[in-house]
This record gives structure tokens, C-alpha cells and sequence, in this order.
């Protein structure tokens, strides 16, 4: 939440905000600059695809990790610190990484994870950065979807192998092995299988000989509700294979039963093979077939020898088919699975080696110069071992959770909640003071998490779940899980999604729905359960056959359980009209509570092979409702979203494969909680919004948020905040979209606008948060200030453009820096007035390097630019938390106002003290004074400086000396003062009334002094010929100051810093 006005750039004209947009092609708004912040967390983090790192010469250890959904990041110290590099890159997920060893600025990428599970992102080809990873240049293969593994020839740089599994939701030529000789100026497809469905699962390099080439061939296809590795079945035909060249891929031979010893028979699934670094001929591969087992070679793949066949070897080849060799050691193997495995005895036996890390382990690195370092990534983020694998370091400095929807509460301020693959359901802050770290974060339930929903009805309590609709309600407080998933009757089975829907009734907080093939509905907590539907799906046998999943390897995780209910909306303007859509492609609604249904799916005109992955009833016309179509799942990458404004009898499409300003499969769709027609669309590669009911749509795409999944939306009623739940880099805030209602033609058309905004809250200062170090995330905060929204036709570039904030009075508060971008422009003016003026000593004066709070009242907000001048008006409130009141405030600042007053008298006394002694001393350093003058003068710089000691610490040696005088009592008395906006203290007036007792003795003893001894003193100068030392008073002006001293100001209570360390950084240097 921020505290905002706004400026839209026009021709000097104020505007009203107004309820729609005109429905004519509207303008690019610049919609980007209302900005973004990222809350994490990284407390979860979320799966890693792949790691490349290298040991360099000086001994640090750059990394670089390839999120599954979540782009490349890079840390140059061994894992303290990371930095996306991949964040201008239009898709984020990654299926592979890899360094060139014949140039450290060299760094390949392969895009489109290919641990291909059911909630996979999208690729689309291969990257090639030339400076360590700042900037990027596509280097092609735009059609093979995904990369597994990327091999950079070790003496010829230009020499480049991309294996490529390919399209996984439809057949693709566009799949195999790729190779280029120029660095990437053209690709030649190498291999590839004998049907559509077989891309290339695995390449090795002979250390030894690069020529020789050893590669795997996957036959692998995913549909909604099943998916195969290999053929249907165990006996069933497969396109995988492994295959060898003598001749860098020129030719290949087949290696199976029949050409190579020890090869077990077809069909085969999914293969990996490796080479041992050290020991060239040795040759390890996981093949996948109907008796999986590690196989190993010692002479270069002529003839092989099954080894280890256990559970961990063999489970889910599909996900964890992975294998490492430590460079320095043959024998050394690392296979990932649940949890990453390690032979020590070439493949015959392997033991567990993940401690007490995460689960499903994809890739390990093993330290060339010292194999007990490790670095492993798994579904849980990145983990580091010094002991060779027994205990792991999780690295909590990588936001990239992969959240599937979020909620928030009505707490202020809010919290928010939210489901993870494979990370389990979570509650964090929306803001905290000093930052949102990691411990702000707290677990919730179990499993892969999905919907989160505080309960309206308790609010200690919220509804959880895990996969397969496995709900609970969850005491926040005792931390009590009651598992109240309804069951099925007798012979009966509850089709629950992977990702079952749950949705709270706007109308009665008691009540929440769940979806199965049916519409659950409970009003006790899940208590009971009343059914509310038929069978709301298609019922298609054909789609429910998820035992025989899997292929070679039955695998039946519920992950692929069809024909379910997927998504449920009750509308805010009709109790009792509900709508519901499923995966199979079924849009239902009832508008008498589950009385009856009707299916209105014919209305979308799409035909069969559809998945509704989002319905949403309109808050505004019980009539109105949305509903996202993801088709990705047969192999169609684009949005389809649709509007229906009778109940259902039709249908208008807002979004399709040829819409411009919106790309990527559609997961939500969500309207303004205020403007009907201002939409909001999450996709698979970012987030795009609509200000004309969908006629139009404009990427959302600030410099700090990639295009990443957008899976689930909400906006908070106070605030206006949108909150996003990515799947790959956390839950995002946009502070305040309310601007985006102001956003007429006519105001985008213009050139300057100024449009009002609701008041100003002055929020409570509050204390909270702790130094963590540079290896854990923290996520960001609200503007601390009122934030000033303004709009520009375009950029500005000729004459002066300033802000000013003038205040009640009529006089100027405050000049602020302005932005020149096209667009839609913030500006935070953090309401606070000029810091008291503080006489220098030597000690830090650390309360008053800030000003106290402005008061509330009507402010007004001028923009001048180009010459012309607009103004607007901007009340500041207070924050209705507050238990003080408006003459509270008054005597807060007026309490704060007198001690800058005092602290000026200060300075000017210090100042004044100072230069006399400063020229009495010069006076006694005279080579021509008389020894009456020296004396004199010797004297009279003594008394100054005895003064000066009642005044301020001068005590040198450190910012805190120890010396309690005028000046630091005087600065802990205002620290007392603002440290709340409350009515100071009796006592705290009484102290400041004491202080000024004891400044009125200092500056009247100085009066005595300059009218007794400096006179005297003058006199004798005068008789001796000499100019006189001045006597005149020292009168200060209030400056203003910042920076670090401000931030560790505003941060300091008593000793202790609450604020945002970060902020005391000083900026580092590009390198």
C-alpha cells in the first residue's frame, strides 16, 4: 500500500477521476511506471534446473543458477549474493547453463526447463552472452521449446552442442540434437529420433577426444491427464535410444543390446549419459526401460555393465534422470533423485548424501580443485556442502518461489498468503519496518501448496492445502491442522485436481466451496459437507486412466488427475449465482445456489480439447463473468479470454492469438474492484491489463519484473494494491493502481493533467527488522512517503520540470526531484520537514539528522514544466490505527519545532564560541603581541573553550565519545519527542524546558565573556595597533541534509538500528 496523489501530465487542466475509459483504441499509457516491488520470499526459494559454476583465480567461486521459472542469476562470491541476469529476456525459464572453457565471458543458456512436470514453463531457444551475463543475443533453435543441456567444445569455443528434448505438448521436428561451429551463427541439426515425439535427452563429450560424441534420445509426450516417458507402456514401441560418433556428429551408431554387451533390450524411456572427467573411457548412463538401471562402461561405450538398480536409482526417470561425476574421482557418482544419491564405488552401490536439504534434487557441482565443495539445486532452491555432501547451507537469497495463487486479509497492514510447488502454503508481511525478510515468512501445511485463504468467519484460522485437494483448517495461533477433506461414498472416487480449486462465498463468511468432479459446499469449517452439483465435468473415461500413467515407468501422482473441477467463482452482486470451469473444458453456472446448472461451455465456440483455467464473476453486474481458456496443454501458447455480459447465452472474445499487447497462455483474469473496465491478466510470461474491457491490452512490465508466470491476482480494498503470485520469482506489489482509472484519452492524449487522489494516510512509524547479513533476501517495502503519481504525453526534454509542495500556509514545504520518462511517473515526498541545524562535535548526534512529520492539513502539489504551472490539491491524515489525535499532533510538531529552534541558538552559540577562541588564539600566536596581549588573548581562548565543552562533546576519538553535554541532551530529548507523533511526555516537556534553562546559562555567560574579557582584550589589541577580534553575534540558516546520516536517523531508536541496513550502503562501482 502507498500513500498517493495523482499528476497525470495535460494541458493544465484538473480532471475528476472518473468510473470508465472510453472504449475507443486508446493510447499507450506508460502503465509500467506505477512500479513494482518484489516481497519474496526466499525462505522457500523454488526449484532450480541446472548450475554451471567455475573456480576462478583468485579462488572465489562465480555461480551461475538456471531457475525452472525464475531466469539466470549470477553471485561472483561463492553464493553470498546473487543478481538476476536474464530479467529483459521475453520467457524465464531455464533448462540448462553452461561456460565456455576457453572464455570466462562467455555463458550459454538454453531456455524451456526440461524437467517436464506438469506445471513446466516454456522456452524459446538458445542465448549466448559475451560479458559474464549483462546483456544477452538469442542465438536461434526459437522452435524446440525447451533445452536440457548445453556442451561448450573444451578448445574450440565456436564449437557448440545443444541437446533439445523439444515441444512437450504436441509433436515437432524441431527437436534433438543441435550443433553449431561459428558460435552460434547457424545450427545444424545433428540427430534426431525416428517420430515426432523423440527429442535428445543427454550429451557427453569424451574428455580425451571431443570428437566422440555419446547422446541420448527421449521419446517423451505430456497431455492433460497422462503422460508417457518412452512408449504407452512397458512393451510398447519408443523412439529413445542412445547413440555414438567417431566424427564430432557427422555419423552416429546405435548403441542397444544388439550392437553394444551388457545394453539391456528396448523398449527404453529416458537415458543419461556422462563421461568420467578423469577417466575418459569410463562412461556412466541411467537408461530407463522396464528393469531401470545405472550402467557403466570402461571402454568408451563398446560394452556395458548394469550396476546399481535400487528404488532411488529408478523412481520417476522423468524428473530426477541426472547423473554426475566428480571430476577428480572416477568412482565418485552422483545421481539425483528425492534426494541426491552418491556412489563412491563407480556406480555399484550409492547411499544417501542430501542431509538435511530439500527434496528432488536436478543437478550438483562438484568443486574441481576441491571435491568436498559442493553446490546442489533441488525443487527447494540452491544448497552448498564443504564436507563432500554430509551437511548443507541453504541459500535463502533467491526469491525465485513458484507460487500457484495468493489471498490476502483485511489486517492492516495485510498479510499475505499463498501455495508453492513443492514448498508447502505460506503467510508473509506486505510491509515491515526495515524490510520484509525471510522470517517474516511463516509455514503454514505441508506438500506442494496451492490455495491459502484466511477464513472470514475466524480469524485465527486459515483453509490450507496441499495436492489433490487435501485441505485442512489451520489455527494460526495453537498451530492445530484439521484435515477436513470431504470423502467419497460407497465404490465412489473424488476427482480432485492437482491444484483443487476452494473459494470463500462473498456473501456468507461461513461458507466455503471446494471442487471435485462436483461443488462441495461446508458452513461449519469443514465439518460437513454438502454436495451443491452433478458431475460437472465431461465424465470422459477416457481422460481417467491416470494408473496406467507414465509410460516404461507407471508414475500416478495425482498430478494428472482430469476431468475435475478447476476453478469457482461466486458472484459478489447475486447470492447463489455460481460459476464454475473445468480442466476438461466445461464452463457451468447456477444462479440458485447449486439448485440447478447450466453448461454454457457451446456459448465459448471453441470446440473440444480446452482447459478453464480461471471463471470470474464481475463485482460489478451479476450478469457479467470471465473465463481464461489455457490451451497450452495441446500444444497452443496463446491467451484465450473471454467476457460473457448475459449469464452465459454468449460469449465475446477480449484476448486470442492475434490480440496485440498480450502473449503467453492465460491463467487469471480479474477485474478493477472499482472500474469494470480496467481488467487485469495474468499469463505465462507476465502480466498485461486492459483499461476498455479487454478492447485493449498493454504489457505491465517495470525494469525490475520480468516476464514471468502471473498465476494468480488479488487487490486489496484499502490501498488499492494489486498483489501477484508468480510461479518463479514470488509475490510482487503494485502500490496503488489507482491511477489507472484516471487514464481517459483525454488525459493520455495531453500533455500535463493533474488528477486528485484520496487522502494521504501519515502511516506509524514503526520499529521492527535486524541486520541479516548479505545472504538473505529482503524483500522490499512501500515508499515511505506520500506518493505523487504523474503522467507525461512523453518524455520530457526541454526546460525546466520541477515539484514543489506547498503548504497550508502558502509557502513552500518542499522542492522534489521529477522523472522525465513517457508515461505514467512516482515521486515520493517522504512529508517530513528540514532536520534540526546541530552544532558539529564529536560525537554523533544520531536523532537529528531527520525532521519530525508535517502535520495533516490540505497541501497543495505545483508542477511546473516548461513554464507552465498546474497545482493540485493533497491532504495528509492520519493513519486510523493512531491512537493520538489531531492536537496531539499539533503538539508534537510544535514540541519538535521549539528543540530545532533551540539546536539553531545552539549552533549559533557553538559558532560563535569557536570563532572567538579561533581568534584569541591567533592573537596569542602573533609574533608581534605583547606578552599583556598573549596572556590576555591565552585566557580569553581558555574561557571560550570551557564554554564550548557546556555546549557540545569534544572529546575526539569516535562518533560516540561518552560526553553527555547541551548538545546530546538536547538531541535525545528530540529523538524522545518524534520517536512517536503522540503529545510528547509532561516530563519530556519539562526536560526540554530544563535544557533551554541551562542554553539560556551558556549563552548568557558568553554575553559576560565577550562584554568582559574579548572587550578588554580589544582594548589592549586597539592600543597595541592591532585590528580587534569580532564580537558580532552568529546567525544560522536551517539547510536540509541526507543521504546515509538521514536513513541511519530515521532508523535509530535509543543504541539500536530498526531501519533498512541497505540504506546505509554507500552506492558500489559497475564492475
Amino acid at each position: 500500500m502507498i500513500r498517493t496523489i495523482l499528476l497525470a501530465a495535460t494541458a493544465l487542466t484538473i480532471a475528476a477521476p472518473v468510473a470508465a475509459a472510453d472504449s475507443a483504441v486508446p493510447a499507450s499509457a506508460g502503465i509500467s511506471g506505477l512500479g513494482i516491488r518484489n516481497i519474496g520470499s526466499a525462505a522457500m526459494s523454488g526449484r532450480i534446473a541446472a548450475l554451471a559454476a567455475r573456480v576462478e583465480d583468485d579462488g572465489k567461486v562465480t555461480i551461475f543458477v538456471g531457475a525452472a521459472s525464475g531466469g539466470v542469476w549470477k553471485s561472483d562470491d561463492g553464493g553470498t549474493s546473487f543478481t538476476p541476469k536474464f530479467d529483459k529476456q521475453p520467457v524465464q525459464s531455464i533448462g540448462a547453463v553452461a561456460l565456455d572453457p576457453t572464455n570466462k565471458q562467455t555463458v550459454w543458456v538454453g531456455t524451456g526447463e526440461a524437467w517436464t512436470r506438469n506445471s513446466v514453463s516454456v522456452g524459446n531457444g538458445i542465448y549466448k552472452s559475451t560479458d559474464g551475463g549483462d546483456n544477452w543475443t538469442l542465438m536461434g533453435l526459437p522452435n524446440v521449446e525447451r533445452i536440457t543441456k548445453i556442451v561448450v567444445h573444451p578448445t574450440n569455443g565456436n564449437i557448440v552442442y545443444a541437446c533439445a528434448p523439444g515441444a512437450l505438448w504436441s509433436d515437432s521436428p524441431d527437436r534433438g540434437l543441435y550443433k553449431t561451429s561459428d558460435g552460434g551463427k547457424t545450427w545444424t541439426q545433428i540427430l534426431k529420433g525416428p517420430n515426432l515425439s523423440t527429442g535428445c535427452s543427454g550429451i557427453s563429450l569424451d574428455p580425451s577426444n571431443p570428437d566422440r560424441l555419446i547422446a541420448g534420445l527421449w521419446d517423451f509426450r505430456r497431455k492433460g491427464w497422462t503422460f508417457r516417458s518412452g512408449g504407452e507402456g512397458p512393451d510398447a514401441p519408443s523412439g529413445s535410444a542412445m547413440a555414438i560418433s567417431e566424427d564430432a556428429g557427422k555419423t552416429w551408431k546405435m548403441l542397444d543390446a544388439t550392437t553394444s554387451k551388457g545394453l539391456p533390450k528396448g523398449p527404453w524411456g529416458r537415458i543419461e549419459v556422462v563421461h568420467a572427467p578423469s577417466m575418459p573411457n569410463r562412461v556412466y548412463a541411467v537408461i530407463e526401460h522396464a528393469k531401470t538401471a545405472l550402467y557403466v562402461s570402461e571402454d568408451g561405450g563398446k560394452s556395458w555393465e548394469a550396476r546399481d538398480s535400487s528404488r532411488n536409482m529408478v523412481w520417476r526417470p522423468f524428473y530426477f534422470q541426472k547423473l554426475v561425476v566428480d571430476p577428480t574421482n572416477a568412482d565418485r557418482v552422483f545421481k539425483m533423485n528425492l534426494r541426491v544419491i552418491v556412489s563412491d564405488n563407480a556406480g555399484k552401490s550409492f547411499s544417501d548424501t542430501a542431509g538435511g536439504s530439500h527434496a528432488d534434487w536436478h543437478d550438483v557441482w562438484v568443486n574441481p580443485k576441491n571435491p568436498k565443495h559442493l553446490i546442489g539445486a533441488d525443487d527447494g532452491g540452491m544448497w552448498i556442502s564443504y564436507d563432500g555432501g554430509s551437511k548443507w547451507w541453504h541459500s535463502r537469497n533467491l526469491p525465485i518461489s513458484q507460487f500457484y495463487h495468493v489471498a490476502i486479509d483485511d489486517k492492516d497492514p495485510y498479510q499475505v498468503y499463498g501455495g508453492l510447488q513443492d514448498n508447502s502454503s505460506w503467510v508473509g508481511d506486505s510491509e515491515y519496518p526495515g524490510g520484509i525478510t525471510n522470517h517474516r515468512w511463516e509455514n503454514l501445511y505441508g506438500g506442494d501448496g496451492f490455495w491459502v485463504l484466511p477464513d472470514p468467519a475466524s480469524p485465527d484460522h486459515v483453509y490450507a492445502e496441499y495436492q489433490g485437494g487435501n485441505i485442512a483448517w489451520i489455527n494460526r495461533k495453537t498451530l492445530e491442522q484439521k484435515a477436513i477433506q470431504p470423502k467419497a461414498g460407497y465404490k465412489e472416487k473424488l476427482r480432485f485436481n492437482w491444484n483443487t480449486p476452494m473459494a470463500l462465498s462473498p456473501h456468507d463468511k461461513s461458507v466455503l466451496y471446494l471442487g471435485s468432479q462436483y461443488l462441495h459446499r461446508t458452513r461449519d469449517h469443514g465439518n460437513t459437507w454438502e454436495r451443491i452439483s452433478p458431475d460437472l465435468s465431461t465424465n470422459n473415461p477416457a481422460k481417467q486412466q491416470q494408473e496406467k500413467s507414465g509410460g516404461i515407468t507407471v508414475d500416478n501422482s495425482s498430478a494428472e488427475m482430469h476431468t475435475t473441477i478447476y476453478s469457482i467463482s461466486e458472484s459478489p452482486k447475486a447470492a447463489g449465482t455460481i460459476w464454475v470451469g473445468t480442466d476438461d473444458g466445461n464452463v457451468q453456472v447456477t444462479t440458485n445456489g447449486g439448485g440447478t446448472w447450466a453448461n454454457v461451455t457451446k456459448a465459448l465456440k471453441l470446440g473440444a480439447d480446452n482447459w478453464v483455467s480461471w471463471v470470474e464473476a464481475s463485482q460489478h453486474d451479476a450478469a457479467t463473468a470471465y473465463v481464461a481458456v489455457d490451451r497450452h496443454v495441446f500444444g497452443d501458447m496463446a491467451p484465450h479470454i473471454f467476457v460473457t455480459r448475459d449469464g452465459g447465452k454468449s460469449f465475446a472474445r477480449i484476448a486470442g492469438p492475434t490480440t496485440a499487447g498480450i502473449r503467453g497462455y492465460a491463467h487469471v483474469i480479474k477485474e478493477d474492484r472499482v472500474d469494470a473496465k480496467i481488467l487485469y491478466a495474468g499469463t505465462e510470461f507476465g502480466m498485461f491489463i486492459s483499461r476498455n474491457g479487454g478492447a485493449n491490452w498493454e504489457e505491465f512490465r517495470p525494469g525490475n519484473f520480468p516476464a514471468v508466470a502471473v498465476r494468480d491476482i488479488v487487490q486489496s480494498k484499502k490501498g488499492d494494491d494489486l498483489v501477484l503470485a508468480t510461479h518463479g520469482r514470488g509475490i510482487w506489489v503494485i502500490d496503488d493502481v489507482s491511477p489507472l482509472r484516471s487514464l481517459t484519452p483525454t488525459v493520455v492524449a495531453s500533455n500535463v493533467t493533474l488528477v486528485a487522489s484520496a487522502p494521504v494516510e501519515q502511516r506509524i512509524q514503526g520499529n521492527g527488522g535486524w541486520s541479516e547479513g548479505d545472504a538473505n533476501f529482503v524483500g522490499d517495502n512501500p515508499a515511505d512517503g506520500a506518493v505523487i503519481t504523474y503522467y507525461q504525453k512523453a518524455r520530457h526534454v526541454i526546460g525546466r520540470m520541477k515539484m514543489e509542495i506547498i503548504g497550508p500556509d502558502g509557502q513552500l514545504v518542499e522542492e522534489l526531484p521529477t522523472s522525465k520518462r513517457k508515461g505514467l511517473n512516482r515521486v515520493v515526498w517522504s512529508m517530513r520537514t528540514k532536520p534540526p541545524l546541530v552544532p558539529p562535535a564529536a560525537s554523533l548526534a544520531g536523532n537529528s539528522v531527520v525532521g519530525q512529520r508535517v502535520l495533516p492539513g490540505q497541501y497543495k502539489v505545483r508542477l511546473t514544466k516548461a513554464g507552465e504551472v498546474t497545482e493540485v490539491p493533497l491532504t495528509l491524515a492520519i493513519d486510523p490505527r493512531a491512537s493520538f489525535t489531531a492536537d496531539d499532533r499539533k503538539a508534537q510538531y510544535a514540541g519538535a519545532e521549539r528543540v530545532k529552534a533551540l539546536f539553531q541558538r545552539m549552533t549559533g552559540l557553538t559558532f560563535g564560541l569557536v570563532g572567538l577562541a579561533r581568534d584569541a588564539n591567533a592573537a596569542a600566536n602573533d609574533a608581534k603581541a605583547t606578552p599583556d596581549v598573549k596572556k590576555a588573548a591565552q585566557e580569553l581562548a581558555l574561557k571560550a573553550a570551557a564554554l564550548r565543552k557546556q555546549v557540545v562533546a569534544t572529546t575526539e576519538g569516535g562518533a560516540i565519545t561518552g560526553e553527555e553535554r547541551l548538545r546530546e541532551n538536547m538531541d535525545m530529548a528530540y529523538g524522545q519527542i518524534i520517536s512517536t507523533e503522540g503529545r510528547p511526555p509532561a516530563y519530556a516537556v519539562a526536560r526540554v524546558d530544563a535544557l533551554e534553562k541551562e542554553l539560556k546559562e551558556v549563552e548568557d555567560a558568553f554575553a559576560a565573556l565577550k562584554a568582559t574579557k574579548a572587550a578588554a582584550l580589544n582594548s589592549q589589541l586597539e592600543k597595541a595597533g592591532f585590528a580587534p577580534i569580532s564580537l558580532a553575534s552568529v546567525k544560522v540558516d536551517m539547510v536540509p541534509t541526507g543521504g546515509q546520516m538521514t536513513a541511519l536517523g530515521r532508523g535509530l531508536v535509543g543504541g539500536r538500528y530498526f531501519g533498512d541496513f541497505r540504506s546505509l550502503a554507500f552506492p558500489r562501482k559497475k564492475r
